[in-house]
């Protein structure tokens, strides 16, 4: 079951709950049932989802409601707060400041996508203001150092390995040595398998000469519970410090690669959340449930718009909140939204949106905003400061021009006003209306 999948069928049981006429102990022990069997089907380890289980049925049983807040209200909780604590509990960031050199070693079995995650954290951070440096300690797999020089060209980071070296120490040394005015260095060690010996052997060597100050172990969210053996034998090897689990797009079995974290008692740090080299995120756990239960997570998304420079002068976002705003300032926010990444996933991070959203809407999404891009632009002005105009006629001249059909106008139409109803909602603290109809659509399309 993948990560998207998790939180539609946890949304679905906790939606259970609040139809449910009165919440008693069957109630709770139902809403139990179906998270186990969600749990179970995501690849958690039996175990862990027993004592997750067990931990929400008793606490929701037990435990005194307090004042003001209903019995729905608090099963609720414990099931955002027991699933938090599964992920982590409390967020553990990766430190790393100015004018103090921090060495972060990657470790994991090949394929999980340490060396994409390198340059993916280079990023991070020098986005941040900090000096990153990249070393290639895999002196092994065809590719790895053409492959790290690559991405540390792209993102514009410094870059250090040597082809014809065969000792990874002595690579990792010299790099250290040029990369002694860098606030950050990240080692990119060669992927390993938890029966290879050798490589096992190489790590602890690593390990014990370059003295990293941190060692990450960055695993594959598709693996399962394969991630449980995996993250044992590593931690053996050489203590983890921290986890990046990559691949959580909605595509993989992320609840066995979480499991992991039990296993080490070490925090996941990061996330990998996409191809992009910027698709990586710090992962906070209420943020990550939040979002998983239909929550969203307003934060997260508040930083996205940081990150892609998003700039909205205040007297237009205020008329953007109130509903009173254009097609041309719709366009404009398609094109900031795009910044920040796969629509579905943006509208994921809003409170409300995740969980009631179709998922065909989901999957159709960025391809409508192209072709919604592309209607805007063959209005007038005069068209796009007031759609009122937009009369059957000059539709058809639109759908021409845009290379679209009248139906497409039309659904765009109804879109920005769907958009202004629910902008207006927002101003008044509303819950957002989905699938309103076609009330103050234009002349001609009602």
């Amino acid at each position: 079951m993948s990560l998207d999948k998790l939180g539609s069928s946890l949304t679905d049981a906790i939606k259970k709950l609040f139809k449910a006429s009165v919440v008693d102990e069957a109630a709770v022990k139902e809403l139990v049932r179906d998270i186990q069997r969600a749990l179970l089907q995501a690849d958690v380890n039996v175990q862990l989802v027993l004592q997750i289980s067990k931990s929400i049925e008793e606490r929701a049983l037990k435990e005194k409601v307090p004042p003001g807040v209903s019995r729905r209200e608090h099963v609720i909780k414990v099931v955002y707060e027991e699933l938090t604590r599964f992920v982590g509990d409390k967020p553990v960031p990766l430190k790393v400041e100015p004018g103090k050199k921090k060495i972060i070693m990657l470790v994991g079995i090949q394929g999980s996508g340490k060396t994409t995650h390198a340059a993916k954290l280079a990023r991070y951070f020098q986005k941040r203001g900090l000096k990153v440096g990249l070393i290639c300690a895999d002196t092994y797999r065809p590719g790895a150092y053409a492959q790290l020089q690559q991405l540390a060209t792209r993102i514009n980071t410094p870059f250090y390995g040597d082809l014809k070296a065969k000792d990874p120490v002595k690579v990792v040394k010299e790099g250290l040595r040029q990369f002694n005015d860098k606030d950050l260095i990240i080692v990119d060690t060669a992927g390993r398998h938890k029966e290879e010996k050798d490589l096992i052997k190489e790590m602890k060597d690593l390990e014990k000469h370059i003295k990293p100050d941190e060692v990450i172990m960055v695993i594959d969210g598709t693996i399962g519970q394969q991630a449980l053996a995996q993250a044992k034998t590593f931690h053996e090897a050489t203590p983890i410090g921290a986890i990046i689990v990559t691949k959580l797009d909605g595509s993989s079995r992320g609840g066995g690669a979480l499991s992991a974290v039990a296993a080490t008692g070490a925090p996941i740090k990061f996330i990998g959340t996409g191809e992009k080299i910027e698709d990586i995120e710090p992962f906070i756990p209420s943020r990550f449930v939040g979002r998983l239960l239909g929550m969203g997570d307003l934060e997260t998304l508040l930083e996205k718009v940081k990150d892609a420079e998003i700039k909205v002068p205040q007297k237009k976002a205020k008329e953007i909140m109130s509903g009173n705003f254009t097609l041309t300032d719709m366009y404009e926010q398609f094109q900031a939204v795009k910044k920040m990444g796969p629509f579905g996933k943006v509208l994921k991070m809003i409170p409300g949106m995740s969980a009631d959203v179709p998922e065909e809407m989901l999957n159709t999404a960025e391809g409508r905003l192209d072709k919604w891009g592309v209607i805007i632009q063959s209005m007038t002005p005069a068209e796009k400061e007031n759609p009122k105009l937009l009369n059957s006629s000059r539709a058809r001249r639109i759908a021409r021009g845009s290379g679209t059909t009248e139906k497409d106008v039309k659904e765009l139409l109804k879109q920005y006003v769907t958009m202004r109803k629910m902008l207006k909602m927002f101003k008044h603290k509303k819950k957002l209306p989905f699938g309103l109809g076609g009330k103050g659509m234009p002349a001609g399309f009602k």
